[in-house]
């Protein structure tokens, strides 16, 4: 009912501007034209009176004003209703470009290179309102070449964890240090060029596989965005399309699959070269030829990198140096897969509904 009365309101004003548009023109047309028959009917009768007030040329001079201030004043009606619909739009666009960014950067930020020794989460708390706590006291220390897996049940602040490392969002308590070095202190270009990021929604624009391959990346060769395709596994299907690597995707990437989709995310984090990656459910939309064609091409990224890993599916980080449990905002846990499923009764819970589920699917695939 709701619904229906919105609907029929939103009818009706639309019906109401629409008529008054419509009607504008020849309304403007009849009364500049009355008034004319008016003016020639009234000054006709004075020049043809025998104590006129005005003679013949005075009249036609008058007559070529009057012509001449119809079309600005039935111009003046049209912008009465044009003025404010675009002040309307204006004021859409200028919440977006007067938006205050509350990441402030340093007044003499240090600039960095690279990841020489660790990343460590001291005392780390956040909230995204100032009340409600998302993450509490979160310590963890990530040393250069390790893979380290972050799991938990839905909502427990794993993807929040990962956000405050780039400075999506700053800290309320506690502090992230880069080789020793706040992060809130470090440039942010340089601290953003650190990392590379492979997320769950490909982020990808309307644009062709090269520019989206090499977002972010200044003065890349075809040969570089070649040999990165073909690290994630994407040169072949790109090479399929109509105008290979001139090809535009869609918008988000419409045009691809959700494997394709996450291939070309991995290639632009090849290209990035950084030597943090962080990879936030990766393989979670992908059936399982392209989970296995995804995890190669992440294997192959991450050689000799420092790998931050959001996982559902567990047995893709059986392997992981450490294995974080994050339950509440609150770091449960860390050891390693044997070391987990022994003293950790929460990864326990989450190995098994994960193992339940694996075979329930693949009883599926059998039956079909």
């Amino acid at each position: 009912a709701r619904f229906d009365r919105s609907t029929n309101d939103f009818r009706d004003a639309s019906n109401r501007v629409a008529i008054r548009q419509a009607s504008a023109h020849p309304v403007s047309e009849f009364l500049g034209t009355t008034l004319i028959v008016l003016v020639l009917w009234y000054g006709g009768t004075l020049i043809f009176s025998d104590h006129s007030p005005i003679d013949a040329p005075t009249f036609i001079f008058y007559m070529v004003i009057l012509y001449s201030i119809i079309q600005p004043l039935k111009d003046f009606s049209k912008a009465s209703y044009a003025i404010p619909k675009g002040m309307a739009s204006v004021e859409r666009v200028n919440k977006i470009l007067n938006a205050e960014n509350p990441i402030k950067e340093a007044a003499e930020p240090v600039h960095i290179e690279g990841l020489k020794d660790e990343i460590v989460f001291k005392n780390v708390s956040f909230s995204y309102n100032g009340t409600t706590p998302v993450l509490q006291g979160v310590d963890l220390k990530v040393r250069r070449g390790e893979t380290i897996a972050l799991v938990g049940q839905s909502g427990s602040g794993k993807s929040t964890l990962v956000d405050l490392l780039p400075r999506y969002h700053d800290v309320t308590g506690g502090e992230i240090t880069i080789d020793g070095i706040n992060v809130k202190a470090l440039a942010l270009s340089d601290l953003r060029q650190l990392i590379g990021n492979v997320n769950q929604e490909a982020i990808l624009f309307n644009d062709t596989f090269y520019n989206n391959i090499t977002f972010g990346v200044e003065n890349a060769t075809m040969e570089q965005v070649v040999e990165a395709a073909k690290v994630a596994n994407a040169h072949d299907f790109i090479m399929e399309s109509e105008q290979g690597y001139n090809t535009k995707v869609g918008d988000r990437g419409c045009k691809l699959s959700g494997g394709q989709r996450q291939r070309i995310s991995i290639a632009r984090a090849i290209m990035k070269e950084a030597p943090i990656i962080i990879l936030d459910e990766a393989t979670a939309y992908t059936d399982p030829e392209n989970e296995a064609i995804i995890q190669e091409s992440v294997a192959r990224l991450v050689r000799g990198k420092t790998l931050i890993v959001i996982a559902h599916r567990l047995s893709t980080i059986v392997d992981a140096d450490q294995i974080v449990v994050v339950n509440d905002g609150c770091i449960e846990a860390t050891g390693t897969q044997a070391e987990l499923l022994q003293a950790c009764p929460l990864y326990e819970t989450l190995w098994n509904a994960h193992i339940a589920s694996r075979d329930s699917a693949e009883g599926g695939a059998d039956r079909a």
